[in-house]
Formats: structure tokens, C-alpha cells, sequence
């Protein structure tokens, strides 16, 4: 069974040429990633794709008998990148387990918070990490074609970033040299900062509990916060106007470049920022609270949004085995049988999950990762569901314009667009950006939309700066809520880590976790082949793919592959190691420095 229908491509008709191909590890924070091929150079396609994952972790395992109130601080280190998005999924499922409601004031840092984590993680990963593959170096080594007509191509929003061709913009995130490849990494000092005004550390925050926060707002908190913003609002709206031209571009010199990273339209995203005015954190209104998120939570399939109901994404969560290396746990006694409303858990629902590893040797006709394959039960239709997040950016910018339930100051959807309002800011003045709905759920949208989301965030904060204010103004300073641990709750918390959808589920018993799953993006974007034969996202986003690298296969570097992989904004890649059939294996160790000399 495959979630994407084959699509046309690459010279069919020779007689094919296959090679196997891997990538492993793609290093990335959750897990040690292996892409795995198999490519006809014949007829210049990827005929077949695993992905593995190499490590095992077990947080949900050593979460057993802990004292509840410290899961935020122990899931925030799952992840070296976003520790804070952890933290903060934990809190709102404790929040839901204790009974209680954190003061808006509390709420309004914690959205500031995350609002900076958003600007800064996609900043850094898109214009120091996605964009080395589309600068010039890189195109000049994988498609010389494609840069020549760069620099005979002129720009169309130069106006607006200063670049006169579309040369200039790939040379200008050409590694450690690149104006744009420097800029952003100030942008990422800047946008740490801010975070780090309201939520402590970065990345692993100091300041937010269940309850509430540690951080005290006061006027010069917010000042010193939005001097920061406003500082980066220039090279925020350039980064748009240099997507915006170089992805167009890509899509007019290599006609078919739509197939790379190419999938169905099944998008899961769980909702960002809770509205304080609307959210109790009770799960009998977890729908109302639900959808007044600043981000709307959907489940999203071939373009129709199937609920954005947190109950019923709640309750179609099904975590399958399949070619993972995992004993089964349903038959065992379930933690939870049914939920606050009466509604059946299933055994495979995170409430019940037990995890059972069973270590084996790879073998891709049976077990060959340590990832499981988390999958939503339609209802409708009966499929699990290989949901991706289109690496955060874009299933947040898809859910919100189809629903066209957030409209707020600077940001308004109306079911096929979003339009983001950014203010004056040093160089350029007040700004509308328009994100709409595009044809293809493919690398070249996952990776536009980031740029797009950027904004998106930037304009929440902005609002966000002006809620707290007035707050504070009234005279409003509480930042806690005092709770009590109970002997027996359980709690689900959902949240939008910057690569996409992240849910925790708490359920505790005489005081202490009896069991704890968090779920972040990487095991739904990089699941292997579940039960039913369904291949994951980054599986069927690669495989039947066409390739556009002009390289044959003695010095493939398989670029294409990797745009499409890194679409998904799989945390961030330290080395590759790369492996060519008939015993030829090329190590490539990827220095920060391009060009950085590499061994065989």
C-alpha cells in the first residue's frame, strides 16, 4: 500500500540501471536518521526508500514512577533544539491533569516565548541549513544549467531584498561567505535573546512550570523584547521576497521539479498559542479552546479538513509497530479505558502504549527501525492515516487558511489564503504578505512556507507585545496558579513544536506518572512502513521520485534526495555518510566550512 499515488517523471522506457544508495546517519536531534534507496539512473528515478532511525531513547520508559511536576523539565531535554516546545506540551497536559488554569499573564509569556523559538529555529534551519542546497555552490556542483539561467534570471522582488538576479540570492547563502548565510545567524542571537527574556534559557527553559511561569512582566520586559523584534523585521520580510523568487525560479528552469518531495495532502497539525480568554485546559471543552488557538489544530486530507476537533484528533491517535523493533503491548490491562467524556480509548492510543523494545538486526522486509509508526484513524474512511507536518511551517499555514478561523490584528484567513501584517520596521515599511493555499504538498512548498510562518510568528508576537501590555497596565500581575497533585488524573496536552505536531499524554496513578508518551514530529514525519504496509512520510515523499541532479552516479550526491528530506526539517544534520552498491561506500563528513576537504 502507498499514500501517494505514482506520479510521472524521469525517462521511463530504458532498460533499468538500479543501484542501492544510503544516507545513514543523517544525524538529526531525535534519533540517528538513515535514508536508504534504491535509484534506476537508467531512468533517473527512485525506485524505493526506507528510513531508519539507529537509536533508541526510552524517555517513556524512565518516566514511570517520577513525580509528575518534573516531566517538563525531563521531556524539555528530549531535544537539544526545541526543549521548550517539550516543556511547554507538558505543562498543558499537566494543566489538564491538575484541574487548573495558569493567569493570562502566565499564558501571554509562554506565547511570546514560543512565538521568538518559532523565528528563530526556522530562521537558522532554512537560511543556514535548507538553503546550502539551492546556493550557488551547491547548484554550480549539482546543476550548472540551473545557474547559468540564475544569473541571466533577474529578480522580480529585488526592490525589496536588493538582489538583481537570482544568482546573487543563491551567492548570498553560499556557507560562512553568503551575506544572507551571516545575517541570519545574527538574527538567531537576536531571536535567542528574546526568548530568552521570557522563558529563562534556551533552550531548555528555566521559568515555565505547571501553573504558570517564573518570569515577572513588566513594562521594560516587553520594551526590550520588541526592540529585538522590531530589529529583525527587515530581514524578515527580505527572506519572503528571496523564497518567493528563487523557489518560482526553480519551478521555471527544471519543469517537473513539483514531483521532488511530492505527497499526498495529509497534514496533521495540533494548534499553537492558546487564547487565556478561551482556554481552561478541561478536556470537556478541549474542542471550544481548541479551535481559538492562534494556529488551528486539523487534520487535513487531499486538501479537506477532516476535524479540527481536539477531542477526535485525540481520540484517532494510533501509535503501530509495524517495521519497528517494538514488542506489542495490546492484550496487557489498558491504563485508561475511556476518556473524560465517556468516549472508548483504543489500546494503541498513547494513553495505553507500553514500550517494549526488542532490539534485532535491520532487515527492510521486516524490522529495520527504532521509530514507530504513529498513524490517525479516519473514522470515515477506516485508513490509519501517515499524516507528515510538512515540516510544521506548512501544515500550520494550510490549517489556518482553510479554516479561516484566525483573524486577528496582523493576521487573516479566509479559507484559501493568509495575509500577515507586518509594521514599519527600520528599512521597509508596513508590510501585507499573502500565503496561499498552493497545488502541491511538496519540498519546494515545505520549504516556502517556513519563510512564510516566520512572518506569521513575528506578527503573533507583535500582538502578543500589545496583549501583555495592556495587562500589565490594568494592573494584572499574577503568574501562577497554585495546584495540588492528584492520586489519579490523566492529561493530554497538544502544541506545535517548530517542525510540527507534538502531544503529550500523562496518566497518573498514587501520585506518580504511571505513564508518559510524548509524541513529537520526527517519528511522524520519519515512521517506517506501519502494520498495513503503509510507508511513512519521508518513504513516500522519496520513493518513485524523479532526479534532477545532473551528476551520473560515480559523483551523485543525491541533492535531490536530500531537498526533499530536509523539507521535513528533521532537526539539524552534523554528517552524512553515504553508501554506493557493489562495496563502494564514500564517507562524506560535512564541515561547516563549504568545500571542507572530505575522505574516502
Amino acid at each position: 500500500m502507498t499514500a501517494t499515488e505514482a506520479r510521472a517523471g524521469g525517462a521511463k522506457g530504458k532498460r533499468p540501471q538500479i543501484v542501492d544508495m544510503a544516507w545513514d546517519p543523517i544525524t538529526r536531534i531525535v534519533g540517528n536518521l538513515g535514508i536508504y534507496t534504491k535509484i534506476d539512473f537508467a531512468n533517473r528515478l527512485v525506485t524505493e526508500c526506507h528510513s531508519t532511525s539507529s537509536l533508541f531513547r526510552g524517555y517513556s520508559v524512565f518516566m514511570k514512577g517520577k513525580d509528575p511536576r518534573d516531566a517538563g523539565f525531563i521531556t524539555s531535554r528530549i531535544c537539544g533544539i526545541c526543549g521548550d516546545n517539550h516543556t511547554t506540551c507538558s505543562d498543558y497536559a499537566q494543566q489538564m491533569a491538575y484541574g487548573i488554569k495558569p493567569p493570562p499573564l502566565a499564558e501571554n509569556v509562554v506565547n511570546l516565548g514560543e512565538a521568538a523559538e518559532y523565528i528563530f529555529d526556522h530562521t537558522i534551519f532554512q537560511d543556514n541549513l535548507v538553503f546550502v542546497d539551492y546556493c550557488e555552490a551547491m547548484v554550480k556542483d549539482t546543476n550548472p544549467g540551473v545557474l547559468a539561467a540564475a544569473e541571466r534570471t533577474e529578480a522580480p522582488r529585488a526592490n525589496v531584498h536588493g538582489f538583481r538576479t537570482i544568482a546573487d540570492i543563491m551567492r548570498a547563502f553560499n556557507p560562512f561567505e553568503g551575506s544572507v548565510y551571516k545575517e541570519a545567524l545574527k538574527v538567531s542571537r537576536v531571536t535567542r535573546e528574546m526568548f530568552c527574556l521570557m522563558e529563562g534559557r534556551h533552550v531548555h527553559p528555566s521559568t515555565l512550570y505547571p501553573g504558570g511561569v517564573g518570569t515577572q512582566p513588566t513594562p521594560t520586559l516587553y520594551t526590550d523584547y520588541l526592540s529585538r523584534l522590531l530589529g529583525v523585521l527587515d530581514f524578515v520580510k527580505k527572506s519572503v521576497a528571496m523564497n518567493d523568487d528563487v523557489f518560482d525560479f526553480w519551478y521555471e528552469a527544471l519543469p517537473g521539479y513539483e514531483e521532488v518531495g511530492r505527497r499526498r495532502v495529509l497534514l496533521g497539525c495540533w494548534g499553537a498559542w492558546q487564547d487565556y480568554n478561551a482556554c481552561d485546559y478541561r478536556y470537556a471543552s478541549m474542542n471550544e479552546w481548541g479551535k481559538a488557538m492562534y494556529v488551528t489544530p486539523s487534520v487535513i486530507v487531499d486538501g479537506e479538513v477532516v476535524t479540527n476537533n481536539l477531542i477526535d484528533i485525540n481520540l484517532g491517535l494510533r501509535i503501530l509497530l509495524g517495521s519497528s523493533y517494538y514488542d506489542d503491548w495490546v492484550g496487557e490491562e489498558p491504563f485508561v479505558t475511556h476518556d473524560p467524556l465517556g468516549n472508548p480509548v483504543d489500546m494503541r492510543h498513547p494513553w495505553n502504549q507500553t514500550t517494549v523494545p526488542v532490539p534485532g538486526k535491520r532487515d527492510f522486509a521486516d524490522k529495520y527501525s527504532w521509530v514507530m509508526s504513529p498513524r490517525w484513524l479516519d473514522p470515515k474512511s477506516g485508513e490509519h492515516l501517515a499524516l507528515d507536518t510538512g515540516g510544521g511551517a506548512f501544515a500550520r499555514m494550510y490549517a489556518v487558511a482553510l479554516n479561516g478561523m484566525v483573524n486577528t490584528d496582523y493576521i487573516r484567513s479566509d479559507g484559501r489564503s493568509v495575509r500577515i501584517s507586518l509594521p514599519r520596521s527600520d528599512q521597509l515599511p508596513e508590510m501585507t504578505l499573502e500565503w496561499t493555499i498552493p497545488q502541491w504538498s511538496n519540498a519546494i512548498e515545505r520549504n516556502r512556507a517556513r519563510a512564510y510562518f516566520v512572518a506569521y510568528a513575528a506578527a503573533m508576537a507583535v500582538q502578543f507585545v500589545n496583549d501583555g501590555l495592556e495587562l500589565v497596565r490594568a494592573g494584572d500581575t499574577r503568574i501562577f496558579t497554585d495546584f495540588e497533585v492528584p492520586d489519579e488524573a490523566i492529561g493530554c496536552g497538544f502544541h506545535e513544536a517548530v517542525r510540527g505536531v507534538l502531544s503529550h499524554h500523562l496518566v497518573i496513578k498514587d501520585g506518580k506518572i504511571a505513564n508518559y508518551h510524548p509524541y513529537p514530529p520526527t517519528p511522524w514525519n520519519g515512521s517506517p512502513r506501519d502494520t498495513y504496509g503503509t510507508p511513512g512520510p519521508y518513504e513516500d515523499a522519496v520513493q518513485d521520485m524523479p532526479i534532477f541532479e545532473e551528476n551520473g552516479q560515480d559523483d551523485f550526491r543525491g541533492v535531490d534526495i536530500m531537498r526533499a528530506v530536509r523539507s521535513f526539517d528533521p532537526c539539524l544534520p552534523c554528517g552524512v555518510h553515504m553508501y554506493l552498491g557493489n562495496g563502494k561506500k564514500i564517507d562524506k563528513v560535512h564541515a561547516p566550512m563549504w568545500g571542507a576537504a572530505s575522505h574516502g
